[in-house]
């Protein structure tokens, strides 16, 4: 049976005109394979169900062009307009001005961008010049700086560019976001998982907005081909609201035969996310202490075998956090019986670079001072199907503790009157945990480590003209003294509090934890 035909050829095959450009692999130069053989039989596929008058083009930074283009595909470049930022324009040292940084920054940077496009022709001696990723900002990852790239530095690199003839696309031209679990993460080192927002510091915002920079760009633009005529869209409209106040719902471990109908999976030693079909989300371990630990005793994973993000409970009591490429201490007493549990939190896969496989979940047995723990039960949550469907039933009626400890769902609802708008969900003194708005999975927060410190919720997910929204939380740690929440009419996404990556949970705790030393790839 021959295969069927792409719903987008006709589209490729528009005469004279191309719009679509189909792209074979992206940046494979980066993964340490460099397997041509690999790549020609992706071409192949996409010859056998395009047919030959396509271009397909791959695109590479300037150290990956060498293993990711392949005779045949047009071989494009990506890069920034290098490290040129505010900051390092605004002071000079030693006497010399900061016009003469600044302009001393545009001639490297130019130079730069020169040598670049003469490596892009040894890999492709003919045709346009094409740069198909010129970043205009970068990404956010946990408990760093917020990005941001000067609107200078972008549009003199554009500029630059055009005079030479190229052909740009710009990435990010519109900020977006990683709703639900679907951040991606580098490893740079240790392991750094990208935020909930995906704004990129870019031309044209998360919300949707227009920029200075995209201003900026299209002045630029604007010297080299005509621009459409006409105003831009408006921001659009935006909503404030709140405080609101959360109420109690109940802790994750009493509500465990609805995230888990099915029952938990049985095994000697601990199995990944992937052997129990988890794609995503958490993954609930629990075992029995088969003796008594009277006395604080070291709890860890040996080999760095959290991957990523692990909250210990015994008998339902929340204890402390192991995480991935952290150093941890945390001591656990129990008696025998004493239920362990470790809630596993899969922070999104890494997306760029790696050769290896980043499989999630307790990837080594667990140690309690010198003994490995074993005989595990796995719980594969869905934690998405209880908000969305069982708490809007109301199927379950728990006691409430009287201490929320440990991972904890909290709750309200609310009207809105009038249209709404888009809004900023903003949590003040919560810890980490993961939000949805009428049952949509908005994302993760993490309050305590920043720089995210509001989370994007567009206006056609709220309930408009009186109508009940209704807001849930899942509190992975420590909820506030007082659970309150707000809705604001800006984006906050640059209070990085916690810029070590040091961790505790209260002043007097057990658990600490210090970055792990680790070789970058």
């Amino acid at each position: 049976m021959a295969p069927k035909k792409p719903l987008c050829l006709p589209a490729l095959l528009l005469p004279l005109l191309t719009l679509l450009l189909p792209q074979v692999e992206n940046e494979y130069g980066s993964y340490r394979a460099c397997d041509f053989g690999y790549m020609r039989h992706l071409a192949g596929l996409f010859r056998a169900l395009l047919g030959d008058r396509i271009l397909l083009f791959t695109t590479d930074g300037p150290e990956g062009l060498k293993c990711g283009s392949l005779q045949g595909l047009y071989t494009t470049v990506d890069f920034g307009p290098g490290l040129l930022s505010e900051g390092g324009v605004e002071s000079g040292e030693g006497g010399i001005s900061s016009m003469f940084i600044f302009h001393l920054c545009l001639l490297l940077a130019a130079d730069n961008m020169t040598k670049i496009f003469a490596l892009l022709r040894k890999y492709e001696p003919r045709g346009p010049l094409v740069n198909s990723e010129y970043y205009t900002g970068w990404l956010d990852y946990w408990g760093q700086n917020h990005s941001t790239r000067s609107i200078s530095a972008v549009t003199t690199g554009l500029e630059n560019m055009l005079r030479l003839g190229a052909s740009v696309n710009m990435y990010m031209f519109h900020g977006g976001t990683n709703f639900g679990y679907w951040n991606g993460a580098d490893e740079k080192g240790r392991f750094l998982p990208i935020t909930t927002s995906y704004d990129y510091d870019a031309p044209i915002s998360e919300a949707g907005d227009p920029t200075p920079k995209l201003f900026a760009l299209r002045n630029v633009i604007s010297e080299f081909q005509e621009i459409p005529l006409g105003p831009l869209p408006p921001p659009s409209p935006k909503m404030m609201l709140g405080p609101l106040t959360l109420h109690l719902d109940g802790d994750l471990l009493a509500f465990l035969d609805f995230l888990c109908p099915q029952g938990p999976i049985r095994s000697i030693l601990p199995l990944s996310f992937e052997a129990v079909k988890q794609d995503r989300g958490f993954v609930l371990y629990r075992t029995y202490l088969t003796y008594t630990v009277s006395e604080p005793t070291q709890f860890w994973v040996p080999n760095n075998g959290v991957h990523d993000r692990a909250y210990v409970m015994v008998d339902g009591v929340f204890q402390g956090v192991l995480e991935r490429n952290m150093k941890h201490q945390l001591f656990l007493m129990g008696t025998v019986g004493a239920k362990l549990d470790i809630l596993l939190e899969n922070m999104g896969r890494l997306s760029f670079g790696s050769n290896s496989s980043d499989f999630k979940g307790l990837l080594e047995p667990p140690i309690l001072g010198q003994r490995v723990l074993t005989q595990w039960l796995m719980f594969p949550l869905k934690v998405d199907k209880l908000v969305k469907w069982w708490f809007p039933l109301q199927l379950m009626k728990r006691s409430h503790p009287q201490v929320p400890s440990g991972p904890t769902f909290y709750s309200t609802t609310f009207p809105i009157l009038g249209e709404g708008g888009d809004t900023f969900l903003f949590l003040p003194g919560w810890t980490k945990g993961q939000v949805w708005i009428n049952g949509f999975n908005l994302g993760r927060y993490w309050t305590k480590r920043g720089p995210q410190e509001t989370l994007y919720v567009p206006r056609p997910l709220l309930f408009s003209r009186g109508a009940l929204n209704k807001i849930t939380l899942l509190e992975l740690e420590n909820v506030p003294p007082q659970p309150q929440i707000q809705f604001l009419d800006r984006p906050i996404l640059n209070s990085t509090l916690h810029k070590t990556y040091i961790y505790s949970l209260s002043p007097d705790t057990q658990s600490a934890s210090e970055p792990m030393e680790l070789s970058g790839h």
